[in-house]
């Protein structure tokens, strides 16, 4: 086991609230869609709200019609297999029925040691600086090619960038 791990997190804005008929496509999918993460190889943890098996439910600083979707998973390459090569596309394809097109970034990844579980007010942090500054190796997307050396892991404790 490698001592770090891909968190990400991805926001959308809600077009109707979560109880709006119009939203019943995405929201009826939900169970199976974290079903399937949570089966899939290299899952790691997920958020989930109090009470609840997915995160529609959790606040951010970003907008009370804004849901994140934040989890961990061990390598860049199965978050990837998650998201492009299983059911989960098929929402990815269907999103604009959903939510808002979005006018900045909503997908952001950042490199964590093994064991650690990001909070929401990390991971909007890491969207934001996103959002700012571009990708780094502290915050980028899929078509940024930042290893976990690049953001100070895996590399001899003297070396290590503050995060």
């Amino acid at each position: 086991m490698s001592g770090h791990h891909l968190a990400q997190l991805n926001v959308g804005t809600l077009r109707h609230p979560l109880d709006d008929p119009r939203i019943h496509g995405f929201t009826s999918m939900l169970a199976t869609l974290n079903a399937v993460a949570d089966r899939a190889p290299g899952f790691v943890w997920r958020l989930v709200g109090d009470g609840s098996n997915d995160a529609t439910a959790v606040q951010t600083t970003l907008g009370a019609d804004v849901i994140v979707n934040m989890s961990v998973w061990e390598s860049r390459e199965s978050l990837w297999d998650y998201v492009y090569r299983s059911g989960h596309l098929d929402v990815l394809r269907r999103r604009a029925e959903w939510f808002v097109l979005p006018k900045t970034a909503f997908q952001v990844m950042w490199w964590i040691p093994a064991g650690h579980l990001p909070t929401v007010d990390e991971a909007v942090e890491r969207l934001e600086l996103l959002r700012a500054h571009g990708p780094s190796p502290r915050a980028f997307g899929f078509r940024d090619a930042y290893t976990a050396a690049d953001a100070g892991l895996d590399v001899a404790p003297d070396r290590r960038l503050s995060c």
